[in-house]
């Protein structure tokens, strides 16, 4: 060997030598049961929506703006706007930015903490001091020092380097917290816009029923006046009609309600944001359901939940490096004079060099109880973890469930509403033709109403449905692949 080579040669060895000695656990992602395949089938529309996603390569996740799937240009722009002006999603970004940077507060000392000191000091001695008889000097006296001073812990047994892998996982964690607020955030605002959508379908239909009972009203008043119906029947017709009206009003209210709810989702005071009515138009979207085994890529919360569990391996390296010694070097150079003249000469300089090894004796088993506290922190995480897995599988099987439960209870009540209608129009045409009175009347009236709004509100619920599914199936959020961003972390 070249004796140029033999220092790269002392110091590789030296690295494999530090890097061999790491103390703790080698970090694996606990082990969970995923099912082959969902319980719950979806409804019989969703078959062609395989084709929605498109594929990358270790990543099958569909990409772009899921809510776009619905087709609506108004709710287009408002989920736009969550992005620039949500304040909750303001915190979880300043928050993931508070971990990134806390990754370089732990790379630090990984290399050596250098710092300089530069002094200047004058002084005169007491002539009536004890010794002042043997050395009456009463001098002035000055000292002038520069110096640079090396502090460095060798980390032998992976101490830093664990509390490194725990800082990048704690910002993996965070970069995951930030995308499911974000996730909730978008549902959130996409349920509350298609339940105001379903209010004004509900204020649509009052609107037009109190039209219909106006005529109802003008009929049972005319037969009256000809002496063919008696007061009691125009007061049915009017007890009605005042009764819708009282109904479109208090939808009114809980309408206001969520239009202000929507303004704040978007970081506006309710004052500047006026939604003008429009009943829902579309159908519920066919969504894609992957396999279960892709929620683990998917979803946001099960990969923070994952990363804290890597957290807690980490912290038990570190619990278990305090129990050996710790090995510091220290290195000083500097410059030391009484005068500034010859300050920078090659006399006054000075330096040292030392090395300190330091181990605890003694602590009334201290270490031994945060190891096992460690230990116990990280069985938590794992059982979080495994926790938030079997939920995020509710989650889908829920949303699954109530698709399809409430497709077959549509098409059912849509039936219901049909047989209502021709029920009201034939008791309106006997009530017309003198055949019956007009409590017939009120009776079809009474059943056709709720039934239409019961149509009207299954409809509500399946978008809502449609937009739980995506929510439960991890929306869109890193354009990446986990993997590939936990590298990203890694390089910053």
């Amino acid at each position: 060997m070249q004796r140029g080579h033999l220092p790269l040669a002392c110091l590789a060895c030296l690295i494999l030598t530090i890097t061999a000695c790491t103390v703790g656990p080698t970090y694996q992602r606990p082990e969970v049961y995923v099912p082959s395949a969902f319980k719950e089938s979806p409804p019989a529309p969703f078959e062609g929506a395989a084709d929605w996603k498109v594929a990358q390569p270790n990543d099958d996740v569909s990409r772009g703006k899921w809510w776009e799937i619905f087709q609506i240009p108004e709710l287009n722009a408002l989920e736009e706007q969550i992005d620039v002006s949500n304040q909750t999603l303001a915190v979880a970004e300043a928050q993931l930015r508070n971990a990134r940077a806390a990754i370089s507060v732990a790379r630090a000392p990984l290399f050596p903490t250098v710092t300089g000191t530069a002094t200047a000091t004058g002084s005169r001695q007491s002539l009536n001091r004890a010794s002042a008889g043997q050395n009456p000097s009463n001098e002035t006296r000055a000292d002038y020092l520069l110096s640079l001073n090396s502090t460095y812990e060798i980390d032998f047994w992976g101490r830093i380097r664990h509390n490194v892998e725990a800082s990048i996982a704690t910002a993996q964690a965070s970069t995951a917290d930030l995308e499911t607020a974000r996730l909730s955030l978008h549902a959130t605002l996409a349920i509350a816009y298609f339940t105001l959508r379903g209010l004004d379908a509900q204020r649509q239909l009052l609107d037009f029923t109190i039209a219909a009972y106006q005529k109802a009203v003008a009929l049972t008043t005319n037969r009256y006046d000809q002496g063919v119906a008696s007061l009691a029947e125009v007061f049915q017709a009017r007890t009605q009609l005042e009764t819708t009206r009282a109904q479109a009003i208090d939808v009114g209210v809980q309408r206001a309600q969520f239009e202000h709810a929507i303004a704040i989702l978007i970081g506006r005071p309710p004052a500047e944001l006026s939604i003008p009515v429009a009943p829902i138009t579309v159908p519920p979207p066919a969504v894609p359901v992957s396999l279960p085994s892709d929620l683990l890529e998917r979803r946001p919360d099960i990969a923070s939940a994952e990363r804290r569990v890597a957290v807690a391996n980490a912290q038990i390296g570190i619990a278990q490096a305090a129990f050996y010694p710790t090995v510091t070097l220290n290195a000083a150079v500097g410059l030391e004079s009484s005068s500034l003249t010859n300050l920078f000469s090659f006399p006054s300089a000075l330096w040292s060099l030392g090395s300190t090894l330091a181990q605890t004796v003694f602590d009334a088993g201290r270490r031994r109880a945060l190891t096992e506290q460690a230990q116990a922190t990280y069985d938590a995480t794992v059982a979080t973890y495994r926790q938030t897995v079997l939920t995020a599988f509710q989650g889908v099987e829920d949303a699954l469930a109530a698709l399809r439960i409430l497709d077959e209870e549509a098409q059912q009540q849509n039936r219901a509403v049909q047989t209502a209608e021709s029920a009201l129009l034939l008791a309106i045409n006997r009530y017309r033709g003198g055949v019956t009175t007009y409590l017939e009347v009120v009776i079809a009236q009474t059943a056709a109403l709720p039934a239409e709004r019961t149509a009207i509100d299954l409809l509500t619920r399946r978008m809502i449905a449609s937009v739980q599914l995506i929510q439960a199936l991890g929306g869109d959020w890193w354009t990446d692949s986990p993997a590939s961003r936990r590298t990203e972390l890694k390089s910053e």
